[in-house]
């Protein structure tokens, strides 16, 4: 039985998440905000660069064993504003979350700036950025003023 030309094989897993809809060249970054290693036992699967007709290109993750927590969709919402985490069940999608960049992003995200007061160890706050603008992603300290948006906010995340 031959492959078609546009057929993917993957298989299906029995439970965990698909994040689909990723822009291309993002799933890596995803990977690392969910704190993935490779060695946690999940079988994963990284597509990039896969046909899309909504995006002309995409990356999708699959993660078996694993659910991606309310804290986790958040973070991915702002290096992938458009993708949709499916939760499988039973190899069936049992749940379907299109993913939104909040609002206001609390608690999750540092502002970039160090003398910003969310960042004093003296002070109790908790870090608070405004979503400004979802394409891009651009957020805005609620303290300070200061902006943060695309590779930015990725690196951010990430570690880079």
């Amino acid at each position: 039985m031959g492959m078609k030309k546009d057929e993917l094989r993957v298989a299906k897993i029995p439970n965990g998440t698909v994040i689909d809809h990723i822009p291309r060249g993002r799933a890596l970054h995803v990977f690392r905000i969910l704190g993935l290693t490779g060695e946690e036992g999940h079988v994963i699967a990284i597509l990039m660069n896969v046909e899309s007709k909504k995006l002309g290109k995409k990356d999708l993750l699959k993660i078996e064993g694993r659910e991606v927590d309310p804290k986790e969709a958040q973070l991915i919402s702002l290096v992938a504003p458009e993708a949709s985490l499916n939760i499988i069940t039973d190899y069936k999608v049992t749940r379907k979350v299109k993913l939104y960049p909040p609002k206001v992003v609390e608690g999750l995200v540092k502002c970039q700036n160090p003398v910003c007061i969310s960042n004093s160890e003296l002070e109790p706050i908790i870090p608070k950025l405004e979503v400004i603008s979802t394409k891009p992603v651009a957020l805005r300290c609620i303290y300070c003023g200061t902006r943060m948006q695309g590779e930015e906010i990725i690196a951010h995340l990430v570690g880079k």
